[in-house]
């Protein structure tokens, strides 16, 4: 997700703008105006958590220099229809960002400004320049991304460690990314509910799914595979769930599991975690691993956490493969 340097409106147009919207720059400062300050590593996900902004309503720049930042604080603490906004500071600012710590004190003592560090491990950079096949802002002709990176990360080390949030994007694609953005920075959101939960189904003679968090084996329960009707069926269809549902330790497993994540999400929030995999694997990952998952997040949603859910393994008889058991 390498942040893209265009943005609509630049820097010094946006100046102009708010400049001759009120024109009087005397006026007393507004105490109320939230600022976000995003940096970090490049392709690190700048672009999409910005773009996440200004759907929730934030007045957004990219790429400000440093030396316009208190400039622009205190136009929009002039602008009585700006009450947040968010600017993308980084990399390309070269020597000058060694200011930028500096700058941010002094933006702090004038406004309510929280500062978002984005990163990424190495691999997973590596994997979106690969993608998108764009430089490194400090890459040369002959220098590998994986050396820009070394030497975007002791770069930016200062910056990291002055950070109000740290947000790790190597497990979000663009979509999830915004989601996350969304949910934490919602003005009506919980912040103990500031975290997005992904539940994934799958099946063991698969693989356990390797970004999971808490993974639950739930081949305990009774086998819908073995009911000759159900066989070419998923755990979405209601037949299927009807079944699993019919044994008491399954109702009684849904609702321990249930309890326990809602008793913990706020503790993986206050932790700083933004991301939870929650795994439930069968043999196959077609019955109970896709009923459970379901039924799972449905709680956790109603309990008003963001949650998405993915069936890994499930598609495999939607695309017409036997499944030896389930």
């Amino acid at each position: 997700m390498p942040a893209s340097s265009a943005r609509p409106r630049t820097p010094r147009k946006a100046a102009r703008s708010l400049a001759g919207r009120n024109g009087d720059l005397s006026a007393p400062p507004r105490s109320n105006i939230e600022l976000v300050v995003i940096t970090g590593m490049s392709g690190s996900g700048k672009a999409s958590v910005l773009k996440a902004f200004e759907d929730l309503g934030y007045y957004c720049v990219d790429n400000l220099p440093v030396e316009l930042m208190p400039r622009f604080a205190e136009l929009i603490k002039q602008s009585p229809e700006i009450t947040r906004a968010a600017l993308v500071v980084d990399v390309r600012e070269g020597q000058k960002l060694e200011r930028l710590p500096q700058e941010l004190q002094q933006l702090k003592e004038a406004l309510k400004t929280t500062v978002i560090f984005l990163e990424a491990s190495d691999d997973v950079l590596l994997r979106r320049f690969s993608e998108t096949r764009r430089p490194h802002p400090l890459s040369g002709r002959s220098d590998p991304v994986r050396v820009a990176l070394r030497a975007e990360r002791k770069r930016l080390g200062r910056l990291r460690d002055v950070a109000d949030i740290r947000i790790d994007t190597s497990k979000f694609n663009v979509h999830e990314l915004r989601a996350y953005v969304i949910s934490r920075f919602q003005r009506e959101q919980r912040s103990e509910k500031n975290i997005l939960v992904s539940c994934v189904s799958f099946g063991y003679k698969n693989g356990v799914p390797p970004d999971s968090d808490l993974v639950f084996d739930v081949r305990f329960l009774p086998n819908p595979h073995f009911v000759p009707e159900f066989r070419p069926l998923t755990g979405k269809h209601p037949k299927v769930a009807k079944y699993i549902l019919s044994f008491p330790q399954s109702r009684e497993f849904i609702s321990r599991i249930s309890e326990m994540l809602i008793y913990l999400l706020p503790h993986y929030v206050r932790e700083g975690k933004s991301y939870l995999t929650i795994a439930f694997g069968c043999t196959g990952g077609q019955h109970r691993s896709v009923m459970i998952a379901e039924e799972v997040q449905k709680r956790l949603r109603d309990a008003g956490y963001n949650v998405k859910i993915t069936h890994r393994d499930s598609g495999h008889i939607a695309a017409g493969k036997s499944a030896t058991t389930a």
